[in-house]
């Protein structure tokens, strides 16, 4: 589902789509129209995939909780009952569809937000015992993404409603602190690459060729798409290119991981493979929120006229 969508919108982004390319993105703004009765453009039409995207991942997360009785990818159990661990489970997965309607978005995202915070206090304990290492600071750096993913999202929404009126947490300096927490989250998984080399090359696809030197080119980049947020240059290319390499990592390997005989070690128990891979897929759309956040007027107009020939052409194809 996550693959369709992403090649739907890849192939609707284009000057000129194939027929029926939009089909699925078509269909998607369709069903959130129905599902927001009350009027007006819905959540998911105004942010595009990338926040559809984000919220079935988080969704997907916090839907783990049913299945193992705590949060992932916290995989330690919270030390209270089950009932409120499933109890927050629900409340987490009515955030994430909160995000899809157009009047719930500001409460889904202080929902999503408190739980990327919790998830992140919860990461400080290692930071504490051994600052030095990049490891410790790796859970922290995916709880951090969550949470500017969220803060993205609703700032893309009300930016659309309320261009003239932003906020302190949307205004254009608020949005430029979440790319650099984003671009140092960034260098955290690109110094990984180099620190745990060889942990990481049990990653790399054997079908591929020079596995060692791919695991220091994903480095690389990692580390130069965070530098280049954190400084500013070509931010929107490196947002784009990062979220590029996150799906095609989330493809190339943790799906196959899913279908693999015997299941690869570094895949773990079945709920980190579940955990890795939809965590995977929130930091690819947090990734592609910052894009589409930097797209500009002229970008966001093509986004939204975009948009609206895929209201208007629900029953239609799409045209030019």
């Amino acid at each position: 589902m996550v693959i369709v969508l992403v090649i739907n919108l890849r192939l609707c982004g284009s000057n000129k789509p194939e027929p029926g390319a939009c089909g699925v993105y078509r269909l998607m703004v369709a069903l959130s129209r129905r599902i927001d009765l009350v009027g007006g453009l819905t959540s998911m039409q105004k942010t595009g995939l990338s926040g559809a995207l984000f919220a079935a991942s988080v969704a997907g997360l916090a839907g783990l909780s049913f299945l193992y009785g705590n949060f992932a990818p916290l995989l330690d159990p919270f030390p209270w009952p089950k009932a409120w661990t499933y109890g927050l489970g629900v409340l987490l997965v009515a955030a994430c569809v909160g995000l899809l309607l157009t009047r719930a978005v500001a409460a889904s995202a202080i929902i999503i937000a408190a739980y990327a915070v919790a998830w992140a206090m919860a990461c400080v304990r290692p930071i504490l015992h051994a600052p030095l290492s990049v490891g410790s600071w790796y859970g922290f750096s995916e709880a951090l993404s969550l949470l500017v993913g969220v803060w993205t999202l609703y700032a893309l929404h009300r930016r659309h409603d309320h261009a003239a009126a932003t906020m302190a947490l949307t205004s254009d300096r608020a949005l430029r602190v979440g790319r650099i927490l984003f671009g140092a989250a960034c260098l955290v998984y690109g110094i990984a690459h180099f620190a745990y080399a060889a942990y990481s090359l049990a990653f790399v696809p054997t079908w591929l060729p020079a596995r060692m030197p791919l695991v220091y080119l994903t480095g690389a980049c990692h580390t130069a798409a965070g530098a280049a947020l954190i400084l500013g240059v070509l931010p929107r290319l490196a947002a784009t290119l990062e979220a590029i390499m996150i799906i095609l990592f989330g493809v190339l390997v943790w799906l196959p991981s899913h279908f693999a005989h015997p299941v690869p070690k570094w895949a773990g128990s079945p709920q980190n493979q579940w955990s890795e891979t939809l965590l995977n897929f929130v930091l690819a759309a947090v990734a592609w929120l910052i894009a589409d956040s930097l797209c500009g007027t002229r970008t966001s107009g093509t986004s939204h006229d975009r948009l609206s020939v895929a209201r208007s052409g629900i029953g239609g194809g799409v045209h030019e």
